[in-house]
Formats: structure tokens, C-alpha cells, sequence
């Protein structure tokens, strides 16, 4: 199955299985995969919660800068790493996931020191938003076709080539303003689409943890559907926290 989630996709599935058959106390599961997303979840929390308090302890957020960029870029080197070197995801999947919590903690900070309890409504929506997909998957009100998720995949590569352009813009002093600021109409309704792309993303993972689980590929790969389960999962709640922002600056 597909997902444009660089980390998931059939072409990753199809490459792996064709590396030979597995015994079955060392193939992927459905149990193990929940299992790995629910601890790189916590060691997101953990590093997010601690960057966060230090923000408040301080009353800025420049306390945690040095943090954040190095979660930032940390973090994408991780990702690219887990990418590339697939069977390494059982270690640099928690790396990942420890770093993308120190550059969530202070952006959350941030957001919370301008807008009044958004972070705790951005969490919930978040979670709210994954068990509502996930139901709609499981019962089949949602069905992975391939229109489906052709117009995901073409949805969010759209999405991607957008944010691309625009920070390359953003080094000539040129903004789009509903893109990364603006409360405005536009720049709310830019922000549901995203959110809404985001949201149908997780479709796609949950249906790549499903079809890798059937084949029978190696156990490292429930570390692999745990790390492109997160990276949809940071997405999400980061265009939440944004388009939560944008109303409130209404």
C-alpha cells in the first residue's frame, strides 16, 4: 500500500518482503507496531515536556533556542538516516522521536505564551483526529483504493512543494502571508486543507502497518511504521496548533 509519508509506502513493503520470508516469531505484527508508535509517542512527550518547562520557568523561549534547532536539525538528519537505512529504525526511530520533543516542547511554549490554553486544544484535536481516522479505517467507512490514495499522495506532495518554495522565498525577504502567518480567511481555510490532508494521511499509515503485518516482513519494520506514524502525527498536530493560532487572531 501507499502513503506519501516518505517512510511509508508499498514500494518500501514490496522491497523489503522481496529480501525473503521470515519465521513467524520474527514478523512484523499489527501489536508490535502499536507497541513501538506508543513508546516513540512517550519519548516525544518526555522531551517535549521538558524543553516546555523550561520556556515557563523562564518566561522566554530563547531558554531553549540552541534546544530546539538542534531538535529541528537533529531531527530531519534522523529521519533522512531512518529513510535510507531502514533495518537501523529500532535505533534511530527513538532518536528521532527524542529530538522532534525538544523542538515541539518550545514551539508549544511559544504558542501557549500568546494564546492561553491552544497547546491542550491542539493535543486533544490531534488525538481526537488519529482515533476518528482509525475508526473510520477499521469499519471501512474509509477505504485505502488507489483514487484514494492517489489524491492523498498527490495532495501532500502539493502541500510539500508549496512550504519548499515559499521558505526558499522567505531568504529573499518575500512572504506569502496565508502560508505561514496571517489570520485571515485564506490563511484558515490554507490551514484545514493541511489539516485535513494531514488527517487523511493517517489512513494511509495505519494501512501500511496492516499490509506489512499480512506479509509476514522482518520485526524491524514495526520500528520503521512506528517512525512514519510519528512523522504524520507531528505533522498533524503542528497544523492544528496553526490553524488554532490563525482563529484565535481572529
Amino acid at each position: 500500500m501507499s502513503s506519501k509519508n516518505p517512510a511509508l509506502s508499498s514500494k518500501v513493503l514490496q522491497g523489503i518482503a522481496q529480501t525473503g520470508r521470515v519465521a513467524p516469531g520474527e514478523a512484523m505484527t499489527v501489536e508490535g507496531a502499536i507497541n513501538k508508535s506508543a513508546f516513540l509517542l512517550f519519548l516525544v512527550v518526555m522531551s517535549a515536556t521538558w524543553t516546555w518547562s523550561q520556556v515557563m520557568r523562564a518566561g522566554t523561549v530563547e531558554v531553549v533556542l540552541p534546544l530546539m534547532w538542534t531538535g529541528i536539525i537533529g531531527g530531519f538528519i534522523m529521519a533522512l538516516v531512518t529513510v535510507f537505512k531502514k533495518a537501523w529504525a529500532p535505533i534511530t526511530a527513538p532518536v528521532y522521536a527524542a529530538l522532534e520533543g525538544l523542538a515541539i516542547g518550545g514551539l508549544s511554549a511559544m504558542f501557549e505564551m500568546q494564546y492561553k490554553g491552544i497547546v491542550l486544544q491542539a493535543v486533544a484535536l490531534t488525538f481526537a483526529t488519529m482515533i476518528c481516522m482509525l475508526v473510520a479505517y477499521r469499519t471501512g467507512l474509509i477505504k485505502v483504493t488507489e483514487r484514494f490514495r492517489m489524491v492523498v499522495v498527490t495532495a501532500t506532495a502539493a502541500i510539500a512543494l508549496v512550504y519548499l518554495v515559499t521558505m526558499a522565498l522567505s531568504f529573499f525577504h518575500i512572504t506569502v502571508p496565508f502560508v505561514f502567518a496571517g489570520g485571515g480567511t485564506a490563511g484558515i481555510v490554507v490551514s484545514l486543507v493541511v489539516v485535513t490532508i494531514a488527517a487523511l494521511n493517517l489512513a494511509l499509515d495505519f494501512d501500511f502497518i496492516e499490509q506489512g503485518a499480512g506479509i509476514g516482513v522482518p520485526k524491524y519494520v514495526e520500528w520503521y511504521a512506528a517512525f512514519g506514524l510519528m512523522v504524520t502525527l507531528i505533522w498533524l498536530y503542528l497544523e492544528i496548533l496553526r490553524l488554532l493560532g490563525r482563529m484565535r487572531r481572529r
